[in-house]
């Protein structure tokens, strides 16, 4: 079933879900594209105020720098916090404009919902192995050919905005000062203009390409969609135990797989994971893990098959916590796992190479005999 294909548009109840675990169609272009054009409105709107603004600040530090007062360390940091109280007075407005424009871009894409479960820890995010493969996935590919659309588009903006002024520029020499500002200003400001617009396509292409995707992993196998329907059908009393039974069912399939386990590392009370090696995956496997009455399952599982049971707090805890059934051990348990298999191995010989196959034998003939 896993291999199906998945053909079928999300469902609501799918994309409801999806949206608890911070699943969702956001653009960053978006963003910064929306901040650029609110700052740069603002700043044209109040770019004459501003310079002024400026100039006044530079005027009257200039003026206050003769003073007495000046010669003292209180004097000297009166002035610095005056200069800076000013500066941050007049950039204030545009500041505020690009936060407040940058919000709204954020809430008019994701709408405001707060989802605890996406704050979750993720250790998945820093496995080096998903590293390796994110960098070389077809997102990956089309973020650097977005990194090089907006190294062009600036540099692009920028030659537009100069070449044909050349002739102003070299006309500038001999100008007064406050003439040859305001040209420049005028020039930054074109060219900002021009990458706000072309950001613009940037943006739209980048939220398409997010919905794209997301709506890609969110699609259903036929089978996944029939699933949906026959639960949507069912009281919400009888779907508790169903899922209570399913919930039943896999634990009791972890316990029974204590039994091919090469060792239990317990709490030894709290906590208990058992795991495998036997050669077929690259790194031992979690076969099993539980706390408190799960874990008094699993030992006693672990004793009724003679599997070696090993007592080891925080490794205990750390496998408990940080690796889920099925999964392989990572790199950074490596170490540790290894000293208490070997521990094991030395301990224990071939006893749990034997058992495995015993039980194999066991579950093969009594599958070929129902």
């Amino acid at each position: 079933m896993s291999g199906e294909n998945r053909t079928e548009r999300a469902t609501p109840k799918r994309r409801d879900e999806a949206r608890k675990k911070g699943q969702i169609v956001k653009s960053a272009d978006v963003n910064t594209v929306v901040a650029l054009l609110a700052g740069l409105g603002t700043l044209t709107a109040l770019g004459g105020s501003l310079l002024m603004g400026y100039v006044e600040v530079m005027r009257r530090g200039l003026s206050q720098t003769a003073h007495p007062d000046l010669a003292s360390g209180a004097g000297l940091g009166s002035l610095a916090e005056w200069g800076m109280l000013s500066v941050l007075k007049l950039a204030g407005p545009i500041a505020g404009a690009v936060m407040v424009a940058g919000i709204c871009a954020s809430v008019l894409q994701v709408r405001p919902k707060i989802t605890p479960q996406a704050l979750k820890p993720q250790f998945s995010r820093i496995n080096p192995k998903n590293g390796i493969k994110r960098l070389f996935s077809v997102t990956a590919v089309f973020d650097a050919v977005k990194a090089v659309a907006k190294t062009s588009i600036v540099g692009g903006a920028a030659f537009l905005a100069v070449w044909g002024r050349l002739d102003s520029l070299a006309a500038m020499t001999g100008m007064p000062p406050a003439a040859i500002l305001f040209t420049i200003a005028g020039m930054v400001s074109q060219v900002a203009l021009y990458v706000g617009i072309a950001f613009i396509g940037v943006a739209g292409a980048d939220y398409a390409w997010q919905r794209h995707r997301h709506e890609k992993t969110l699609k259903m196998t036929k089978d996944e969609v029939k699933q949906e329907a026959k639960q949507q059908d069912i009281s919400p009393e009888v779907r508790r135990a169903i899922r209570r039974r399913q919930f039943q069912q896999a634990r009791k399939r972890m316990i029974a797989e204590v039994a091919t386990a090469d060792v239990v590392i317990t709490n030894p009370t709290h906590f208990a994971v058992a795991l495998r090696y036997d050669g077929s995956r690259p790194a031992p496997e979690l076969i099993a893990k539980g706390a408190d009455l799960v874990a008094a399952a699993i030992r006693e599982e672990a004793e009724r098959y003679d599997v070696t049971v090993v007592t080891n707090p925080p490794l205990a805890r750390a496998l408990y916590r940080e690796i889920e059934v099925g999964q392989m051990i990572p790199d950074s348990f490596f170490q540790a796992v290894a000293e208490v298999l070997a521990f094991v191995y030395r301990t224990a010989g071939r006893k749990a190479a034997d058992r495995r196959r015993r039980i194999r034998d066991e579950r093969a003939a009594a599958a070929a005999a129902a």
